[in-house]
């Protein structure tokens, strides 16, 4: 025989089911946060020192990014196969991060038609998809960190384009991995 909830008893099971779903809804976004966070970061402040040590193709550490690529694509394969819910939600953020994707790869196809002044569209690009995601997840320092890397991008646009490679790599600091370390201590 089921058991008959109370008012109080209800609402406490609708409270922890909504919670659970906005975790769900989150997913490990902290592993991406951090990921990116780092890889970007590293990469843009690799580009920026290189550059001025004089380095003729300081581009090439951006090579880091195929893996990180592979390695983003595998963890949320797994992700999604062990599951158990899939809300509408989900399917939001999946898409909205592959419309950023999209975007990015766009950019970056016509880096010097732009001059190769990308870094600060890149920025602004990923603080959409960040604080889009913080909005959803209804969590103010992810939504920060979208404000952040659009300040950043503000920033870079103003600076010579090596110089926009620090900007982005401080950008990513502060508008990423702060927002990721901040998920993974509210996960645990």
């Amino acid at each position: 025989m089921e058991k008959v909830l109370n008012s109080k008893e209800s609402l406490a099971l609708i409270t922890s089911m909504i919670r659970e779903a906005k975790k769900e809804a989150a997913g490990d976004g902290s592993f991406q946060l951090l990921l990116w966070g780092w890889v970007v970061a590293f990469c843009n402040l690799g580009h920026f020192t290189l550059a001025k040590a004089g380095f003729e193709q300081p581009y090439i550490i951006w090579l880091l990014i195929v893996p990180a690529i592979i390695w983003s694509f595998a963890h949320e394969w797994n992700n999604r196969k062990k599951s158990r819910i899939k809300t509408h939600l989900d399917q939001f953020l999946g898409q909205l991060w592959i419309g950023v994707f999209a975007a990015m790869c766009i950019v970056l196809a016509f880096m010097p038609a732009l001059d190769f002044r990308h870094n600060p569209i890149m920025l602004l690009l990923a603080a959409v998809g960040v604080f889009a995601t913080g909005s959803i997840i209804r969590v103010k320092m992810v939504q920060a960190g979208g404000m952040i890397l659009a300040f950043g991008a503000i920033i870079a646009f103003l600076l010579p384009v090596n110089d926009q490679y620090l900007a982005g790599g401080i950008a990513m600091i502060l508008g990423y991995l702060v927002p990721g370390y901040y998920l993974k201590n509210q996960k645990s």
